[in-house]
């Protein structure tokens, strides 16, 4: 599961590295949490049929555009092993995939009984990159449409699954106009649907100050450990008592 994630690198060189003409205006974020805006690029044709790259902002948790209402829990992440046959993301799935631009993404570590250890996973290369995803508009009924999307998600790699079993599809960049692509296949399209290499990603300790939403800083990515919760003292052993014997009261 992808919960959290940041991208803070200026429009414009988001702009240069996807190749889409808009001009975004995106702050940088260090802590994204579900139901927020994101950003995502899109293909979609120009006026002239010609294929382009586009901005489009949108709200982290799928709404798929059957719905009658809005679903109680937020569709955050789509399985890949899963996400061509259920209804909530074949749609989606087969008519509206995009790059979702990522500094890196957070999960967590349980550590004993004490809080969990979260943890920054970035590119080693400390560079940029986009994560597959899936969206959807909505138009509920006397209401303006909404635009959503998901994370599609995988088995976590041998580096990451000591940090977390899943993991976010991080696509290669040779693979984002296969992914765009609207007449790519079901078949090409799951073979992208992979863990990353082995020694592409870096899972980094960082402080719980991550688990407050409204903590949004640089200072969250620093290397930080979980102070471990302390032992309770064992509790005294009572006496053995000799049950052959009666008390004197």
């Amino acid at each position: 599961m992808c919960g959290r994630y940041a991208i803070s690198m200026p429009p414009e060189a988001m702009r240069d590295l996807f190749g889409f003409l808009d001009e975004p205006d995106f702050p940088p974020r260090y802590n994204i949490a579900p139901s927020q805006p994101v950003p995502l690029v899109i293909r979609e044709s120009d006026g002239e049929g010609r294929p382009r790259r586009r901005f489009l902002l949108v709200r982290w948790g799928l709404v798929p555009s059957w719905a009658k209402e809005m679903p109680q829990s937020l569709l955050i992440n789509a399985r890949a092993e899963t996400i061509a046959e259920k209804p909530s993301f074949r749609g989606a799935f087969r008519h509206h995939r995009a790059l979702m631009p990522a500094d890196g993404f957070y999960e967590w570590q349980a550590v004993g009984k004490g809080p969990k250890q979260p943890f920054y996973i970035r590119r080693k290369d400390g560079k940029p990159f986009a994560m597959a995803a899936v969206w959807d508009t909505w138009m509920p009924s006397g209401g303006s449409e909404l635009d959503s999307c998901a994370i599609v998600t995988t088995d976590a790699n041998e580096a990451l699954a000591p940090v977390h079993h899943r993991m976010p599809v991080i696509l290669d960049e040779k693979d984002w106009d296969l992914w765009l692509d609207p007449a790519a296949t079901e078949k090409e399209l799951l073979a992208l649907l992979r863990p990353a290499p082995e020694d592409l990603m870096e899972a980094i300790p960082v402080s719980t100050r991550i688990n407050r939403v409204a903590n949004d800083d640089a200072s969250l990515q620093e290397r930080s450990l979980v102070d471990p919760e302390p032992e309770k003292p064992a509790r005294p052993k009572k006496p053995a008592t000799d049950e052959r014997q009666m008390g004197l009261f």
